[in-house]
């Protein structure tokens, strides 16, 4: 872990956070949604209303053995 980022671990999962953003981040909801055609990271922030930032994915590209 570098020194400018601080550790969040919830439900077995590590976040690493820069310091930078956590005033950013505050209250923000992070899940893990995953489908038949992807699975991505969607990020939801009730303190931010009517803006592309209230709401994002990010998506990961799965593989089928």
């Amino acid at each position: 872990m570098k020194e400018d980022s601080d550790e969040v671990v919830q439900d077995g999962v590590r976040v690493f956070i820069k310091k930078k953003a956590q005033l950013t981040l505050l209250a923000t909801e992070m899940d893990y949604v995953e489908d038949k055609l992807s699975s991505e990271f969607v990020f939801n922030n009730p303190n931010i209303k009517g803006t592309a930032a209230a709401k994002e994915a990010v998506r990961s590209e799965t593989s089928s053995a």
